[in-house]
């Protein structure tokens, strides 16, 4: 046989000696690193809301529909899809999700209060007020972002008339894990 058959074969020989693990396997691979399954799992609902308060809502998303699969549609989960799905601007499945966690969970002031936001953001500011009340009664008042929101629902319904000069803009800021504070601009 002739050397110009082995010469290819040499040459990649070669080339893979030159690598920074030599013939071995190297230690800096750019793989990801694998998967320990006797690890501790980590709460989902605990990284969506993480994920809400550095603003990646799509991730957060995700987060709480795996939540959701492992938890099952408890109120919780329910109330954090919503909440991501306002965060989103998806107003009629955050209203379907949060009617949905109201029913579920009654008591809920985090859920109340989203839901009287989305209500404003969709112009239904009689039903809003009714909401934010019973929020504003369920946290027993002590929430400055509930008691933000209904005096803004009742200035609102006492202004229902339109009026171009008078009409203005509303903007939805993020207060904690989930709940939103509807704020006039300035």
């Amino acid at each position: 046989m002739s050397l110009g058959r082995f010469w290819p074969t040499l040459l990649v020989i070669g080339l893979a000696a030159c690598g920074p693990g030599g013939f071995s396997t190297s230690d800096d691979t750019v793989f990801a690193p694998s998967v320990d399954p006797r690890g501790a799992s980590v709460d989902q609902l605990t990284v969506g809301h993480r994920l809400m308060a550095a603003g990646e809502y799509e991730l957060a998303l995700s987060s709480f529909q795996l939540a959701a699969a492992e938890q099952g549609l408890t109120p919780e989960v329910v109330t954090s899809l919503g909440s991501v799905n306002l965060a989103l601007g998806r107003l009629n499945q955050a209203e379907a999700l949060l009617r949905r966690a109201t029913t579920d969970d009654p008591e809920s002031p985090d859920a109340w209060n989203n839901l009287g936001v989305v209500l404003i953001e969709r112009d239904k500011t009689a039903e809003a007020a009714q909401v934010f009340r019973r929020a504003f009664a369920l946290d027993n008042g002590e929430s400055v972002a509930i008691r933000d929101n209904l005096r803004l629902a009742l200035a609102k319904m006492e202004n229902s008339r339109y009026d171009a000069e008078i009409e203005q803009e509303y903007k939805l800021v993020r207060r904690g894990s989930s709940d939103f504070l509807i704020r006039p601009t300035q």
